[in-house]
């Protein structure tokens, strides 16, 4: 019952209105309170005030008279002030004459009142009479219990806001029979009347309107439903007369979708047959394409195995030759030969990444030595066309990534040869940086540039930018192929922004995770003292490897000032531009020692307290110069200025060699290099007769061809690794790609290492050194 009033529009507006009377009223009975709290203060302090005036005169007297009988009969009267507590006069010398007190009366209200007036007051009144106003008498001090006001203000404010509640209340009341007669009942029996219309017919009805309600809003209201049950009426007499309509046709439309349903059923069939067409087509052109990328790759591989030889054999004849007009011609067979073995292994790995058989490796590797190393390598292609290769990696890139440094290579190789390719003049420089967790590689060159229309087919096989590129500087058009598929494979991204005349950029952004585990070279521990000499920078402002300097030496913390104006410190000069100007301001240097960078790759001198820096700037070579400029060391010995000895070639002694290989030419290439390495050589052809070999003679390393007939490499060396008398030999894998499968299975068949064709001697000579077999120790003296 109570939900239903609740509901009701009266109740709503009863509540309402209410709701707002009461707040007003609330507000308005506030302001009359805090009006009258005001007025009941300054009330208290004038009947306070009033009392003492009124005392004063009397209580002048009996302080002159020194009447202490009447002083207390005095103060006794003032006491019976309900809101005096306390009552003394003091005599002119601050004694008391006279006193009378009595307790404060205790309420529950009383912290109230105290709050609002305060616990007490004490009034003050200095004595005197009227003939003698220079005479001081003494003073009165009446103390004032607050309570006395306060309980009346509070007794007045509790009415008040009782008084106004109970209004409220009543307006209340009031305000709902009001509003139910002059509103809810009238409503209510258009309601009743709505719910009596019966449903099959509901146009039929109207509405009576309410007495005294036919010039209001509900008279209004009424007379608008009516209308709207007039106008339904006629609606629904058309719709009828329509619907009759409707029939007629029905049959008609059925017979329509009947026949265009047969229609589509029909084209549906001959789409469905199409598909399956389409999808047979596309089945076969994908077993098209990986057959032919499977016959590509297999074909590279076997055009390799004899080429790798060719290779070898023109290194051999070329160590050997002495005509100069013969090395001439042997030179110029090995570069035709390196260019057809690298063309061949930019389609292998097309073709392989084609065939989805490339794999990934995920180890650490240092991204700036990588970097460094295909700079220098690339600097002298770049010296023949007297451009300048500038490396500019950030000296915060992190130490070690994790990812695939051999793919991370090939693709800077490619972006490096393209861009010292496709320029005559200016400078190409490598950029390198962290951003976001992810390697950003930049190459960046002032080259010919190229149109719009052709950044759209230089990622394509076999594709230049124009016509004009192919004629004028050769090449196939695989290298950014390769690029844009490996970069893809490492879930990476590669950009080129070029205009024609002005230089090409190509960013490439790869998803490489760092491996925190490095440590940051911070220049080894005589930085410090390398700090204290400083630079003395002679560079000119525009040479182009002055900004990547001064970013490693900045972030070395190591002062650089100028040469002019800092005569002293470690001097750093242009070796290039001016090589006898240079050298002579050099000689005359009285600071500390000299670093000459060298960008031309033919700088030299013989002055003690001079250092070669070869640009593009390597990190450790820098340092290497700054230790010996400063007299802190040269860092020949390994390990010296905090650079690692892996590099460095140690004495191996003569070892006895099996090398399993079945290729005669190969056989001749490697049996060469290593007896010029001063080891002794046996060959077997298969792996088969390697397990032979190896129970008829005992040997200190075996070389194992991966691929062979009768039994390959990998069968081989795991029957090697089932003899117990053969678990510490030394195997090394010969193989003629390097991918993440081929190390793999190595690595799992029991390899201890591997190396790739074709031979070369470093690489063998690195590969024994680390795999031999340590000299017996010298015996004690006894």
């Amino acid at each position: 019952m109570f939900n239903r009033v609740r509901q009701r529009l009266s109740y709503r507006l009863t509540r309402d209105t209410v709701l707002v009377a009461m707040v007003l009223g609330l507000a308005l009975n506030l302001i009359q309170i805090t009006l009258d709290y005001f007025i009941a203060r300054d009330a208290m302090e004038r009947e306070v005030r009033a009392l003492i005036e009124i005392t004063q005169s009397p209580a002048s007297q009996i302080a002159y008279n020194i009447d202490v009988r009447l002083a207390e009969e005095l103060l006794d009267g003032l006491l019976q002030h309900p809101a005096t507590i306390d009552a003394r006069i003091f005599d002119s010398d601050g004694q008391t004459m006279a006193a009378a007190s009595q307790s404060s009366p205790v309420s529950r209200y009383r912290w109230l009142s105290d709050l609002l007036f305060g616990a007490s007051r004490i009034f003050h009144q200095q004595l005197h009479v009227s003939q003698l106003a220079d005479l001081p008498l003494g003073r009165l001090v009446v103390t004032i219990d607050t309570y006395h006001y306060g309980l009346q203000f509070l007794t007045r404010a509790a009415n008040t806001l009782i008084i106004g509640l109970l209004k409220s209340l009543v307006l209340s009341g009031v305000l709902l029979a009001i509003f139910y007669f002059v509103l809810t009942r009238p409503m209510m029996n258009v309601i009743n009347a709505l719910s009596q219309v019966r449903a099959s017919s509901p146009e039929k009805i109207r509405l009576p309107i309410p007495e005294n309600h036919r010039r209001d809003e509900i008279g209004a209201m009424v007379g608008i439903i009516n209308q709207h049950l007039e106008n339904m009426e006629v609606s629904v007499a058309k719709l009828r007369t329509a619907e009759s309509a409707m029939k007629n046709y029905s049959s008609q439309l059925e017979q329509e979708v009947e026949d265009r349903t047969r229609e589509i059923s029909e084209k549906n069939d001959a789409l469905q047959r199409g598909n399956r067409a389409l999808v047979r087509a596309k089945e076969d052109a994908v077993r098209r394409a990986r057959a032919r990328a499977n016959f590509l790759a297999s074909m590279s591989h076997e055009i390799r195995t004899p080429l790798n030889g060719v290779l070898g054999m023109l290194g051999l004849a070329l160590e050997n030759e002495k005509d100069a007009g013969q090395r001439n011609r042997l030179e110029i067979a090995l570069n035709a030969g390196e260019s057809l073995l690298g063309l061949l292994n930019d389609i292998l790995d097309i073709s392989k990444v084609e065939a989805g058989k490339l794999s990934l490796e995920s180890i650490p590797f240092s991204v700036r030595k990588l970097i460094e190393e295909c700079a220098t390598l690339h600097a002298q292609q770049a010296r023949r066309k007297s451009i300048d290769l500038v490396n500019e990696t950030a000296p915060d890139l992190p130490e070690l990534y994790l990812g695939d440094p051999t793919r991370t290579r090939q693709i800077l190789n490619n972006l490096l040869s393209n861009a010292i390719k496709f320029t005559d003049q200016g400078t190409v420089r490598i950029r390198t940086s962290c951003s976001g967790g992810s390697l950003r590689l930049e190459v960046i060159d002032t080259g010919i540039g190229m149109s719009r229309e052709g950044l759209h087919r230089i990622f394509s096989p076999f594709s230049q930018a124009d016509t004009d590129t192919t004629r004028l500087y050769g090449g196939t058009g695989l290298g950014l192929t390769l690029c844009r598929q490996l970069v893809e494979r490492m879930h990476g991204q590669i950009m080129v922004d070029s205009k024609e005349g002005t230089g090409t950029h190509f960013t490439v952004t790869l998803p490489l995770p760092v491996q925190q585990e490095a440590q940051a070279n911070t220049g080894g521990d005589q930085m410090p003292r390398i700090r204290e000499i400083g630079i003395a920078m002679a560079l000119p402002q525009n040479h182009p490897h002055r900004p990547a300097i001064e970013a490693q030496l900045h972030d070395w913390h190591i002062p650089v000032r100028s040469a002019s104006r800092y005569p002293e410190g470690i001097l750093l000069l242009d070796a290039s531009s001016t090589p006898l100007e240079s050298l002579a301001f050099a000689n005359d240097w009285h600071g500390k020692g000299v670093i000459l960078a060298d960008q031309s790759g033919s700088a030299s001198s013989h002055h003690p307290r001079h250092c070669i820096l070869s640009l593009p700037l390597r990190r450790d070579d820098l340092l290497r110069c700054l230790y010996a400029a400063a007299g802190l060391g040269t860092g020949d010995q390994p390990g010296q200025l905090g650079f690692s000895g892996e590099d460095q070639p140690a004495h191996v002694p003569a070892l006895k060699i099996l090398l399993v290989e079945d290729n005669q030419v190969n056989q001749l290439v490697a049996s060469s290099l290593l007896r010029k390495l001063g080891h002794r050589v046996e060959h077997a052809e298969n792996g088969r007769k390697a397990l032979e070999a190896l129970q008829k003679a005992t040997y200190d390393l075996v070389l194992m061809d991966c691929q062979m007939p009768v039994m390959d490499g990998y069968e081989a060396t795991r029957a090697i690794r089932r003899n117990p008398d053969w678990q510490a030999l030394p195997v090394i894998a010969v193989t003629a790609n390097v991918m993440q499968g081929d190390r793999e299975d190595c690595l799992a068949s029991g390899m201890n290492d591997y190396i790739t064709k074709p031979y070369n001697r470093e690489e063998l000579r690195a590969v024994i050194a680390r795999w031999a077999p340590l000299p017996p120790a010298p015996e004690a003296d006894s």
